[in-house]
């Protein structure tokens, strides 16, 4: 194994070992004043199980990062393997909801269908961390399916065998 430190003239190393990690694909989902807004993210962790807290990181240097840190609410959906599309899209464009892609009702967030898991957050806290901000929520619902998740390695999309 090659040894580096990581710095910032050789992010790429750290990065690539970064990439060497499996991580599950989230969409994070809130509502704005301009409407729905998503961001695909892959910095998901749970943090607590009394009181039920998970966080989520998004770049400081994303257009969407203000929307996502001031938002009172906000919904991440453990996307579920056949969702790399959804994935990719959101990636792209926060704005760019497929057709029914959200499911009707009244829950303070947009609800995404047909994923793996979903936790429906109140803002807890939002912390800097670098690049990013560590944004902590307090689950105030969830669901999970039996859909096998999508999983993300080396900067590609696939799923667990």
């Amino acid at each position: 194994m090659g040894k580096s430190t990581p710095n910032p003239t050789d992010a790429r190393a750290f990065r690539d070992a970064l990439g060497r990690y499996a991580t599950g694909v989230t969409v994070v989902t809130t509502f704005t004043k301009n409407g729905p807004l998503a961001m695909t993210a892959n910095s998901f962790a749970s943090v607590s199980m009394d009181p039920p807290l998970v966080l989520w990181s998004p770049a400081k240097s994303s257009s969407r990062h203000d929307d996502f840190a001031e938002a009172a609410h906000f919904c991440i959906h453990v996307l579920a393997e056949c969702q790399s599309e959804l994935a990719a899209r959101f990636a792209r464009d926060g704005r760019d909801f497929p057709r029914d892609a959200i499911q009707p009702g009244d829950a303070p967030a947009p609800v995404l269908r047909n994923c793996s898991a979903r936790f429906e957050c109140i803002r807890h806290a939002v912390y800097p961390g670098g690049d990013h901000s560590i944004i902590l929520g307090r689950v105030e619902r969830l669901d999970a399916s039996t859909m096998p998740p999508l999983v993300f390695l080396g900067g590609r999309y696939g799923c667990f065998a």
